[in-house]
Order: C-alpha cells, then sequence, then structure tokens
C-alpha cells in the first residue's frame, strides 16, 4: 500500500465518523419540533355508532415518551463527552449541551410538581429554546386567573416567559 492509498482510506474513514456524528446530532431530540408526538386523543369510526374517544392516559404516556427522550439524548451527549477521539472544543459544546437539558430536565419535574401542589389534577411540561409548553389535566376551559398562576409558576421555575398553555381532558 502506497502513500496515495493510505491517504485515501484515512480520508474515507474520517469521512465516515463525521457522517455518524451528523446523523447522531440530527437524529437528536432537541431539534425535533414540539408537538411532533402522538395525539393524546384518536376518534375512530365504527360504522354508523357514535365516533368513540380513545385518551388512555395521555399524561402519563407524555411523561414517559418525553423521559425517554431526555434520557437517550442525555446518553448520546455522555458517549460524546467521554470519546477521545473527538476535539476538546466539541466535548465542551457538547458538555453545555447537556448541562442544560439536565436544567431542562429538572426545571420541567419541579413546574409538574408545582402545579399539582397548586390543585391542578396532572400537567406534562416541555421545556426548549427558551418555550415552555404546558399540558393540565382540565375538563372546562382555564379562567384568565389560572393562565396567569400557571404563567407564573413557570416564571418563577425556570426564568422562562414565553409559555404556551394547553388543557386536555
Amino acid at each position: 500500500m502506497n502513500k496515495k492509498q493510505a491517504a485515501i482510506i484515512t480520508t474515507l474513514v474520517a469521512l465516515i465518523v463525521c457522517m455518524g456524528l451528523l446523523a447522531t446530532w440530527l437524529n437528536n431530540p432537541l431539534y425535533v419540533q414540539e408537538g411532533g408526538d402522538k395525539p393524546a386523543i384518536t376518534f375512530k369510526n365504527v360504522g354508523n355508532k357514535k365516533k368513540e374517544v380513545e385518551t388512555g392516559n395521555y399524561f402519563a404516556e407524555a411523561k414517559l415518551v418525553r423521559d425517554n427522550k431526555h434520557n437517550s439524548t442525555l446518553q448520546n451527549f455522555k458517549s460524546i463527552m467521554e470519546d477521545k477521539n473527538i476535539s476538546q472544543e466539541q466535548r465542551d459544546k457538547t458538555a453545555n449541551k447537556y448541562a442544560s437539558l439536565a436544567l431542562a430536565v429538572s426545571q420541567e419535574n419541579k413546574v409538574e410538581l408545582t402545579l399539582q401542589a397548586k390543585g391542578y389534577e396532572d400537567a406534562v411540561c416541555l421545556i426548549g429554546d427558551n418555550r415552555a409548553n404546558v399540558v393540565v389535566k382540565a375538563k372546562d376551559k382555564l379562567t384568565d386567573k389560572q393562565l396567569k398562576e400557571i404563567q407564573s409558576v413557570v416564571v418563577n421555575e425556570c426564568k422562562i416567559k414565553d409559555v404556551e398553555i394547553h388543557t386536555k381532558e
């Protein structure tokens, strides 16, 4: 094998590694748009009968899906930070992303627990890109006072002012 062949092989190996890292980053849940998850309510048509509503347990499912995404993302970040073949600069950037995601996970849990302590039956909070999406279990439309209370909880716990609030039964 001459120098030219060695250079070509080395270049191809480097490209494969770079493409693998790029694919990992592009498939990262942090870059997935909010609201892309499975819908909470599915309407089924059964002959001439009324539409049946299958609600399942939206809140348990949403928390489980969110936690699984967070855990896999944190694990990916951790493996990148521990990889000695990646530059120190890239590992530092990944460490910052890891820390901000871990903080967001903690803040989401604080918001959910605080809302439950304030009397809301159940809640799911999703934080990303300086924005918070909160889904609260409520049979009726929330009052302005309740909306302000939820927004206040998010601002106090997360210091995020861009809050989107939804209700689910």
